[in-house]
């Protein structure tokens, strides 16, 4: 039983790529606050697992669902089983996401379809059928990037196109949803410290001179920032958004 001094005491979540990186640390930060989670995987059940186990030691509920995001049904079918394991879907955090570098006269048309499937199609498709079930009062928040506002280097034209889609489609879903209070916002990672990017990665000599803080970010702080968009505290924030980049967009 959560206690009722947590600010996400009673509520369930539902993070979708969640089995490491930033979207394990969303996950488990929600549960420190009180919430049953919900994550969905495409292959890696064992992590996605572990999660589950941890997120039950604290207390909470916890189910780990296997959908590729790219998959209309499959998604469809996570937040159904979310809302059946959990009890509901109080608040939709749409973390998964691919990114695939490259010249963008070069890229194959495989990479940049793959791109848009997840990372935009997947958010859609997600948010509609969480939509079918999130009360009043509700939360969707969206892990987007700060390449969806400024473009630092090449070889991200792909990949930004789809974070900058997400940011329309925030500011017109919180438009719709706003008089039912449910506030719908982005979270803006810059270089954060994970398998996909690492600190000490290939493009960190290019991206550090960019940054006011010239270090990589940790998974956990952009964990903080879902953890406020979730909260009570920010009931009044939509349609917007919250830069975890170390003020490379300053």
């Amino acid at each position: 039983m959560s206690s009722p001094s947590l600010p996400l005491s009673g509520k369930r979540a539902l993070v979708t790529g969640a089995a490491r990186s930033i979207g394990a640390a969303i996950a488990l930060k929600l549960a420190q606050d009180g919430a049953d989670v919900a994550v969905t995987y495409e292959k890696s059940a064992d992590k996605a697992e572990a999660l589950a186990t941890e997120i039950r030691a604290l207390g909470r509920k916890a189910v780990a669902i296997q959908a590729n995001a790219a998959s209309g049904e499959a998604v469809k079918n996570a937040v159904e089983k979310t809302v059946t394991d959990l009890g509901g879907l109080d608040i939709l955090v749409n973390n998964a996401g691919i990114a695939r570098m490259g010249a963008f006269a070069d890229q194959p048309l495989e990479e940049i379809d793959d791109q848009f499937n997840v990372n935009v199609r997947g958010v859609l498709l997600t948010t509609q059928a969480a939509l079918r079930h999130i009360p009043d009062g509700g939360r969707i928040i969206t892990i987007g990037s700060n390449v969806g506002l400024q473009v630092p280097f090449g070889g991200l034209t792909v990949y930004a196109a789809t974070k900058s889609a997400l940011e329309s489609f925030t500011r017109g879903l919180a438009r719709e949803l706003g008089p039912r209070q449910v506030t719908v916002n982005l979270v803006r990672p810059g270089p954060i410290d994970t398998d996909m990017n690492p600190a000490d990665g290939p493009i960190a000599a290019n991206v550090l001179p960019g940054l006011s803080i010239p270090r990589y970010g940790q998974t956990w702080e952009v964990a903080e920032a879902v953890a406020f968009l979730a909260g009570p505290g920010a009931a009044y924030v939509t349609g917007n958004g919250i830069l975890v980049d170390g003020g490379a967009v300053a």
